[in-house]
């Protein structure tokens, strides 16, 4: 089956087809295989991507930028400081002006509101790097370091561990239920996913012959492929901080847990920053089954997997 994403936005993985996931996935391992060749290309010569950034940003912004600048493009880092992103000058009015002027819209912020206005007006592909909902090139670079180790990742068991309601978590079901991986969500009742992502997850989980589920039990654990954790208190959330160290200490991702899965092979992922000593121990970060610097790598690759699918014919 040919598949074609030209012009496509990616705001959420919602919008995607397993067929569409799979095929982004194969074009990142292709395009690592060439970073590691150092093969050079000018894929993206004469394009141009708008980089608008509210929140800070470490891997995003790298990934993108080096990832279109490293094949001709010039990218443009824009904060909010920087523009009239939705001040002074209404979102839609700045989302056309970059749409005549740039060949992408790269966004990481707050509302899931603002990357689809952006894409609804600008008549340009959008990406999203982060929004409070989701954080869909996270998923496809968590994905992708799966299958490196795993090789086909449907029936492998996922497990995240931490808070479930955050926007990593969410995109983890998401893509597991399409992939028909099985994930667990292990939190605290309190920090729960929604019920209407459950619901949409569950109902692709269907398809796919992958199961879904939410625990307050750590010892759900148990024949885990990998572990997954985030930070306590996502960007944003830091009047909360003290709160849920209180309620997610119990939580935590330590040795003892990471045996509690029963197998030698399960490997450790996280999106990164990490605070070692709360959601993970160093011991385990820096260990022999963690894999979050291939995972880091990987936010790279997958990013200019999407780019190349949306942007050259």
């Amino acid at each position: 089956m040919s598949i074609s994403l030209f012009g496509r936005s990616l705001l959420t993985l919602l919008d995607f087809t397993p067929e569409e996931i799979q095929y982004l996935l194969n074009l990142s391992m292709q395009v690592k295989t060439e970073a590691k060749k150092e093969k050079k290309f000018r894929r993206f010569e004469g394009k141009t991507l708008a980089m608008l950034f509210e929140k800070r940003s470490t891997r995003t912004r790298c990934a993108f930028e080096t990832a279109f600048g490293e094949e001709g493009g010039h990218p443009v880092f824009l904060s909010s400081a920087d523009i009239h992103l939705g001040v002074k000058e209404e979102l839609q009015d700045t989302a056309r002006v970059f749409g005549r002027m740039f060949s992408a819209i790269q966004f990481r912020g707050f509302k899931q509101e603002t990357v689809e206005i952006l894409a609804k007006y600008s008549g340009v592909p959008v990406y999203n790097g982060l929004t409070d909902l989701y954080h869909p090139t996270q998923a496809l670079a968590d994905f992708l370091t799966l299958r490196e180790n795993f090789g086909e990742v449907k029936g492998r068991t996922l497990c995240y561990v931490g808070d479930g309601r955050n926007n990593v978590a969410r995109s983890l079901m998401i893509i597991s239920a399409l992939l028909g991986t099985n994930f667990t969500v292990i939190t605290p009742p309190e920090l729960n996913p929604d019920s209407v992502i459950l619901e949409k997850c569950a109902a692709l989980a269907k398809v796919s012959n992958s199961i879904i589920k939410v625990s307050s039990d750590i010892h759900s654990v148990l024949g885990a492929d990998a572990l997954y954790t985030d930070v306590w208190a996502s960007m944003g959330e830091e009047a909360q901080k003290e709160e849920r160290v209180r309620i997610l200490s119990p939580y935590q991702v330590n040795q003892k847990l990471m045996n509690m899965t029963a197998k030698s092979s399960t490997i450790f992922l996280h999106c990164l920053p990490a605070v070692k000593g709360e959601e993970v121990t160093a011991e385990v970060i820096e260990g022999p089954q963690s894999r979050v610097w291939d995972e880091a790598e990987n936010r790279k690759h997958t990013i200019k997997a999407v780019m190349l699918a949306t942007l050259v014919k």
